[in-house]
């Protein structure tokens, strides 16, 4: 009697800990995604493109899981619409296809589960997320930059093994030259005023929303339980 007592506390504290039936999630998304920079100064979903591709979790815990993706997608900017007036009177337009790949850590509001509703557990979660991924875009002037991702999103579980969720992130660069796509190109957007850029500031930005859908697989096991 004793050494079961042990065995439901041990599975008691390990759901605790774990409370996942799952590790791991994969799946595809498809959404849409804009530029910010010299030829958008602010406004969202000015001529955005289209973007796709897959992601991957690991779920840490209820709260907390690792976030991997490949997306591409394409974007574009016009100085007829940027609200900027160029030196000269000068006009640019540019557009580009672009890659990312990236890791994020998300933190669920709420421990997101189907299952162990003693832990309070929600089919439904908003969720923030942050990281760092590596960006890259075609064109004669080729671009390769580091990206930092953050946004906010929500998910839901629409049955044991099957998630749906719509994600919004902004993605920072570390550079202006975004919108550039070849050389000697007038204006020059990486410095249009000719003023350098620094670390915060007249730096490119690109934004992706995405909708999702991620299948569970790899069932966790626990020692404690017998269920090697």
């Amino acid at each position: 009697m004793r050494s079961l007592w042990i065995t439901m506390l041990c599975c008691f504290l390990s759901m605790s800990l774990h409370a996942q039936e799952y590790r791991y999630e994969m799946g595809g998304a498809a959404g849409t995604s804009f530029y910010m920079g010299d030829l958008n100064r602010n406004r969202f979903y000015l001529h955005p493109g289209i973007a796709g591709g897959l992601l991957m979790r690991y779920n840490i815990n209820l709260h907390w899981a690792v976030k991997a993706n490949i997306l591409a997608g394409s974007l574009s900017g016009n100085s007829a619409s940027s609200g900027n007036a160029f030196p000269y009177g000068a006009s640019h337009a540019f557009r580009r296809s672009f890659t990312e790949a990236a890791a994020q850590m998300e933190f669920n509001f709420v421990p997101y589960s189907d299952r162990y509703a003693y832990l309070q557990t929600s089919r439904f979660t908003p969720y923030l997320l942050a990281g760092v991924g590596i960006t890259s875009a075609s064109g004669e002037r080729s671009f390769l930059n580091v990206s930092i991702p953050f946004g906010v999103g929500l998910k839901y579980k629409i049955k044991n093994r099957m998630n749906i969720g719509i994600e919004f992130s902004m993605r920072k660069l570390f550079s202006d030259d975004l919108d550039v796509t070849q050389e000697g190109m007038e204006p020059d957007m990486e410095h249009p005023y000719g003023i350098e850029g620094s670390l915060l500031k007249n730096q490119d930005w690109y934004s992706i929303t995405m909708i999702y859908l991620t299948w569970d697989f790899g069932l966790r096991r626990e020692p404690c339980c017998g269920n090697n």
